[in-house]
């Protein structure tokens, strides 16, 4: 019998070695093959989808959710602005969308609450109804420009109109539930859920003038969001969605609406005469940009209603001399002890108050400081 060297027996273990890894190659070479379509059928004609898992009953919140929204979803509205556009010629006139907007049916007589913003732009208005395939021409019976409110109405039979069930914006507190419905990039009818993030917050207007005691949520309001109703979790409206604070122009999380007890005042006035009823003293002031590029801080008045309360208390406006000499009126600096540098400023103070409520007002006149005590009165505007 031949005996192997060691050497001989160490070659053959070599060998064995990587032959193992060979194999192991080959498998795995087959298996990827067979993964990639290689190797067997590639379609089963006995596939069918895999069992449908029952999920049970819907949560609570979820529910309550859509509890509200059959609830509500028929009292809220698309509108669409129109602006009439004529051609090259001057012939023909054509009707061009400006944008849309959300509102709510008020009552059951064709009154629709929606954000004055959402109609600024037009001339003719659409709304339509969430049970509607068309639309209804509308007509504008008032508007808030200030509140950055407006009221619509539409002409339908009362037993179709489902209006929508107001609350109170008295007593809210952070971190309750809200849900916005309205019709954001024309997607009518979306409903979007959140929290109330703050409340006393201060937005403005599009005359610039600010509103205060806005509700902030986080629930998503994106445009098309503007005049819809925000509602608590009794599907109650607290509030009328109105702006975003966004540094693209879409949802962030910072919603704002205008408190309902605030649209509450409003909107009957509007109904009833098509107008509102201002709390103020009788001025006209000149512009903050124009104060603020003479180097000063306050309120200037440029004008006085004659028999408004501050011509009344001898307050003087700016005059123009024969010889084309501007004389300046009398700057308000301060309103029952609150500073005023601006417009916004005043407004904060006097949206405060009453009709018949005294306002002291301290002024510079030529120089001289003097302290002027105004009663409010109310103003009818347009």
């Amino acid at each position: 019998m031949t005996r192997e060297s060691p050497a001989t027996t160490d070659q053959r273990g070599a060998s064995l070695h990587w032959l193992v890894h060979i194999l192991l190659l080959l498998v795995i070479l087959l298996v990827w093959r067979g993964r990639a379509g290689g190797f067997g059928p590639l379609h089963n004609p006995l596939a069918v989808p895999p069992p449908v898992i029952p999920r049970g009953d819907l949560r609570p919140e979820e529910l309550e959710n859509i509890d509200i929204y059959r609830k509500v979803a028929p009292s809220v509205v698309n509108i669409t602005s129109l602006a009439a556009q004529r051609d090259r010629l001057g012939l023909d006139e054509t009707a061009i969308p400006q944008g849309t907007g959300s509102g709510f049916l008020w009552d059951d007589q064709g009154y629709i609450v929606t954000n004055y913003h959402v109609l600024s732009r037009g001339d003719e208005f659409r709304v339509t109804l969430s049970d509607w395939t068309r639309p209804l021409s509308a007509r504008v019976v008032g508007i808030a420009p200030d509140q950055d409110l407006a009221v619509l109405k539409i002409e339908a039979p009362a037993n179709q109109l489902t209006p929508a069930p107001l609350g109170t914006s008295a007593g809210l507190l952070p971190g309750q539930k809200v849900l916005a419905i309205g019709s954001p990039f024309e997607l009518d009818q979306t409903l979007t859920t959140g929290v109330i993030s703050g409340l006393g917050r201060e937005i403005t207007a599009l005359t610039n003038r600010p509103i205060q005691g806005a509700i902030q949520t986080d629930a998503a309001i994106n445009p098309g969001n503007s005049g819809g109703p925000l509602l608590d979790s009794a599907g109650l409206v607290i509030g009328v969605n109105s702006q975003i604070r966004s540094p693209t122009g879409v949802s962030a999380g910072i919603g704002f609406a205008i408190p309902i007890d605030t649209v509450r005042r409003i909107v009957p006035q509007l109904i009833r005469t098509g107008k509102i009823e201002r709390i103020g003293i009788g001025i006209r002031i000149i512009p903050d940009q124009t104060i603020a590029r003479l180097g000063l801080q306050g309120v200037m008045i440029r004008e006085l209603d004659p028999k408004g309360p501050a011509a009344e208390a001898g307050l003087r406006p700016s005059a123009r001399l024969p010889t084309g000499q501007i004389v300046p009126g009398d700057l308000i600096v301060a309103a029952n002890e609150r500073l005023v540098t601006n417009s916004a400023d005043l407004y904060r103070v006097i949206d405060q108050l009453k009709a018949g409520d005294e306002l002291a007002l301290k002024v510079l006149r030529e120089g001289q400081e003097l302290t002027v005590k105004v009663r409010l009165a109310v103003l009818t505007v347009e």
